[in-house]
């Protein structure tokens, strides 16, 4: 937490010298005045009816878009849930007051029955995007699609190739799109207050326990069960870099590697689970007793009473589930560290790093162009222009209503996936599917890279 208590004194102090000074550009005086509310396409209006939807997995993801339609249920309304995870089916079945007649076990089972709904939302784990979302589009249903879209290109290029020979609707999610820091920055660029835009550097610290918690220990800790690390956790970065670029990416190339999660770093005195009478757990940054238990945090994917003492259930799931597992001592391949270098049209070049060992998370991205220059860590933007030299900052406490997840990009999302699934009219929504593939292209090509050591030519994407 030092460092990033340094590093935001640090912003706010050269904000503030440069808060109120005259711009040199207009038109970036103009883009900083504005809310960072994202404006609804020109063809945007209230549905006529609720969207209706059923939601494959109801774990994290799917309460969060879920809950879209508890706040807004005369825009969407969760008709329908499979997830096999007994209580977890129970829970949002009454919270959402499904039918029993569509309250199922596996996502399998939603297209055992007629179409019931106008759209399915994919929140199931990585490696089961794929088959719902082809059973879905052959069914005829409009589809939310929780990133990365498959496990591998053929099978990003099939959902694709479906989705547009029977002309639905495909969203993926990628919110931080939508999040307002990250869209403030978009007007940024493309106002041209920046002039030419020449590179990139885009930094995501993971934070070191939410890499134990969700790559070590969690869903996504091996990539044959889930994803490469870039796929699922770093496609949203990449997705931003070339949202931001404008233009294909043509070459990229990767390294990266596990080097501190593995059996041979671990501590002398280490057990299996660290409720095994671990000597070491006591001072283990990493302890399943005191991240679970004593500070209970990271307990979103625990199914805990909704009443009384939960103790007794976190030790159950310490000792007999994968979260009580010694970090060192798990079946988890993904890198700790990874860094991609690109190379766009138009010479913008890009870099983008995802690291596991820091004390914060969100994001630091410096944008640099010709004329000026961005700098940004999830909550401030400094925008310097370099006709005035003067530096201006936008905090996105200060102007924006973060009303959601992801920085407010969750419902973001949803509320333009309504319209478009609403409207039958796919160009309603930014994230398509379309748009979301060359992000994750570039993703396969760097891994491809990081396994041979080479530099590997994008391509299209379609």
């Amino acid at each position: 937490m030092k460092h990033s208590l340094s590093r935001r004194a640090w912003l706010q102090t050269v904000g503030s010298a440069g808060a109120g000074a005259v711009l040199g550009s207009r038109a970036l005086a103009e883009i900083l005045s504005r809310p960072a509310a994202f404006t609804p396409h020109p063809l945007a209006r209230p549905p006529e009816k609720p969207v209706t939807a059923v939601v494959a997995g109801a774990g994290s993801r799917g309460n969060t878009y879920g809950g879209y339609a508890l706040k807004f249920p005369a825009e969407l309304d969760i008709v329908g849930v499979a997830e096999p995870i007994p209580l977890r089916l129970s829970r949002y079945a009454e919270k959402h007051q499904i039918n029993p007649a569509y309250q199922f076990r596996t996502w399998e089972h939603i297209f055992d029955v007629p179409k019931f709904a106008d759209a399915v939302i994919i929140t199931t784990p990585d490696h089961l995007h794929y088959g719902p979302a082809m059973a879905a589009l052959e069914m005829g249903y409009d589809v939310l699609l929780e990133k990365p879209i498959a496990q591998s290109w053929q099978e990003c290029l099939d959902i694709l190739r479906l989705a547009q020979d029977r002309g639905r609707v495909v969203a993926v999610c990628h919110v931080l799109r939508y999040a307002p820091f990250f869209r403030k920055i978009k007007e940024v660029v493309d106002s041209g207050a920046l002039g030419r835009l020449v590179s990139i550097d885009l930094l995501e610290p993971v934070e070191h326990i939410h890499m134990s918690h969700s790559f070590v220990r969690g869903n996504w800790r091996n990539s044959g069960e889930s994803n490469p690390m870039l796929l699922a956790k770093s496609c949203h970065d990449l997705d931003l870099i070339r949202w931001y670029t404008g233009v294909p990416c043509t070459k990229v190339s990767s390294f990266g590697h596990l080097t501190w999660f593995r059996e041979s770093n671990a501590p002398v005195g280490s057990t299996p689970r660290c409720t095994d009478g671990c000597a070491v757990e006591a001072s283990c940054p990493y302890s399943a007793l005191k991240i679970y238990y004593r500070n209970r945090t990271w307990l979103h994917h625990f199914d805990l009473p909704e009443e009384g003492d939960p103790g007794p259930d976190i030790m159950q799931h310490l000792r007999a589930g994968p979260y009580g597992r010694c970090v060192y001592r798990c079946d988890n391949d993904v890198v700790d560290h990874q860094v991609v270098a690109m190379e766009f049209d138009r010479e913008i070049t890009a870099a983008f790093s995802m690291e596991a060992f820091t004390s914060y998370g969100g994001r630091r991205i410096r944008l640099m162009g010709a004329m000026g220059d961005i700098v940004g860590d999830s909550d401030d933007i400094l925008i310097t222009d370099f006709h005035t030299d003067q530096t201006t900052r936008w905090n996105v406490l200060e102007h924006a209503d973060v009303a959601s997840g992801h920085g407010g990009g969750d419902y973001g999302l949803v509320r333009d996936w309504v319209q478009a699934v609403s409207q039958h009219n796919p160009e309603l929504l930014p994230t398509d599917i379309a748009s979301a593939m060359e992000s994750h292209l570039i993703a396969f090509r760097a891994e491809e890279g990081r396994a041979t050591g080479t530099v590997k030519d994008v391509g299209a994407a379609g």
